[in-house]
């Protein structure tokens, strides 16, 4: 190699590891999928697992059967077309990204933790959440990140039921349903109701929360 290309060599290499260091770290989505018959069954087949994709966080996430409606699918008829919105957004009192909840589906309801979801009622969820769904368990971890406008989500496929790890490992708690902000931006939760929050589906494609 000639010093001329040495040096554009060492240059780019310089250079990629300066965008590394700068580079924010995203916020991701662990999500651990487990269905009693996914051993026999290929409803997976369409999932990304084990790789971390990004996601834009004004963006909603949705999960359900129909490919075109859905960011990501799941191959089961006992899913519906649109099962769920996954939105990022922010708070006045952090620069965190936070994550809420809607159901979908006008075919059940959705179980977050120990609440439940009717059509359109949301909630926001805590750092780690279990949610149920058409026999379906998915288990939602959050790793805290520094960018702002987008985040990261990975699935991967649970060999046993996390009901267990989140009964175990963490108070099965209620998410916050209300004002989609944590209780310790309201003291004494004053003048704001308990009950789950409707909320159409196009409110959280507006970006209202972020």
């Amino acid at each position: 190699m000639r010093p001329a290309e040495v040096k554009v060599y060492r240059q780019y290499i310089m250079d990629v590891s300066q965008t590394e260091k700068t580079e924010e770290s995203r916020t991701c989505l662990h999500i651990k999928l487990y269905h009693p018959q996914q051993s026999v069954q290929s409803m997976y087949r369409l999932l990304p697992l084990g790789r971390r994709l990004k996601h834009p966080a004004e963006d909603p996430l949705r999960l359900g059967r129909d490919a075109e409606a859905c960011t990501f699918v799941l191959n089961d008829s006992r899913v519906s077309r649109k099962q769920l919105a996954l939105q990022a957004f922010r708070t006045a009192h952090s620069s965190q990204l936070y994550f809420l909840v809607q159901n979908l589906s006008q075919r059940g309801s959705l179980a977050v933790n120990s609440a439940d979801l009717g059509y359109l009622q949301w909630a926001q969820l805590p750092d780690k959440a279990l949610l149920r769904f058409a026999g379906y368990e998915l288990l939602l971890c959050q790793e805290p990140g520094e960018a702002k406008d987008s985040f990261e989500v990975q699935f991967e496929v649970a060999h046993m039921s996390p009901c267990q790890e989140v009964g175990l490992g963490i108070p099965c708690r209620s998410p916050v349903m209300d004002t989609g902000l944590q209780p310790s931006l309201y003291p004494n939760n004053s003048g704001h109701s308990q009950g789950p929050l409707e909320m159409d589906e196009s409110c959280l494609s507006t970006g209202l929360f972020s």
